[in-house]
């Protein structure tokens, strides 16, 4: 049997999708399994066992047809859409495979949720909800992003010369994209300080778009590894620290896969349908017991999440 998983992107999404690609592998054991996925997240993948990759272009009338010459050649038994957007709908409905697994009750998939999506659950359910209309067990709640030798010797090397390897540290994510300034909480330096008294070493991480924010944070206090490590070196890093506090952004959904606690600040986003996987437990947010409808979207601004309550939270899980 010959398998196609589609999953395109974001970054977010495609880390929650490892539990899904993984709980695949082990049901199609004896299968060729191919990921089709974009560029930027085909390194992702290097190294898994079953599991083949695809990577194409995601924009571009020529890529699009290209990819879909490609579905068609490769004469697959099944598609499971996990994208399930306009483009990946379309190479579903001319790829020629026989049995088509999506996301939304209508053609041109010929096994899905019963339901349509409207986000009224975690976006990991619903991916859980494809697997199962087509007859599989549901995934663990367990992202998958196993590092290489080379990926640990990098971390290390870098710990070494940080003088972390033996000591005790916290990785803190104080950005967010530029396009989205309401998720950054605006206390981390106040955070940060409490941390250091208590006897834990900062480690600010991010992108591009944190680089002036963590400069300035590290200026006070802690180390700067803006833009240091790559998706799966950051997640490796996550394995040696002792917990990390970040906005709602693409860092927490990859320190998910270090199997440590991610307190994940929530204001303006609904934190039911993105929080990272397997960290439900770890959510700050003013409406952590109530219902979305019940909220005030102008009383979910992180700014009135104090810098108390944070270490309050921190010290009752006894992390610090």
């Amino acid at each position: 049997m010959k398998i196609l998983a589609i999953k395109l992107g974001a970054l977010g999404d495609v880390i929650m999708a490892t539990a899904v690609l993984r709980q695949l592998c082990a049901d199609y054991r004896h299968a060729e399994i191919w990921l089709l996925t974009v560029p930027a997240f085909a390194p992702l993948f290097v190294g898994w066992p079953q599991l083949h990759v695809h990577a194409v272009p995601r924009h571009g009338l020529r890529n699009t047809w290209r990819t879909l010459r490609w579905i068609r050649q490769q004469r697959f038994d099944r598609v499971y859409d996990l994208q399930s957007n306009d483009r990946t709908r379309w190479w579903c409905l001319f790829s020629g495979v026989p049995v088509r697994i999506g996301n939304h009750p209508y053609f041109p998939y010929t096994i899905h949720p019963p339901a349509p999506y409207v986000g009224q659950c975690h976006a990991f359910a619903r991916l859980n909800d494809i697997l199962e209309s087509a007859g599989h067990q549901a995934a663990p709640a367990t992202p998958f992003l196993p590092p290489n030798k080379h990926e640990q010797t990098q971390v290390r090397e870098w710990m070494r010369a940080q003088d972390l390897v033996e000591r005790n540290f916290v990785l803190l994510h104080a950005g967010a994209s530029v396009k989205h300034p309401a998720k950054r909480w605006p206390y981390y330096a106040e955070l940060a300080a409490a941390l250091k008294s208590r006897g834990l070493q900062i480690v600010w991480i991010g992108g591009e778009d944190d680089a002036t924010l963590n400069r300035a944070l590290s200026g006070a206090v802690g180390i700067d590894a803006t833009g240091r490590f790559t998706v799966a070196e950051l997640a490796e890093l996550g394995r040696h620290a002792r917990f990390a506090v970040t906005n709602d952004s693409a860092p927490m959904h990859i320190l998910s896969c270090s199997g440590i606690p991610i307190f994940g600040l929530f204001g303006p986003t609904d934190w039911r349908r993105t929080h990272a996987l397997g960290q439900g437990a770890y959510i700050i947010s003013l409406d952590r017991a109530a219902t979305r409808s019940q909220c005030n979207s102008e009383d979910q601004r992180l700014d009135l999440i104090p810098a108390s309550r944070v270490l309050q939270r921190l010290i009752e899980e006894k992390v610090c």
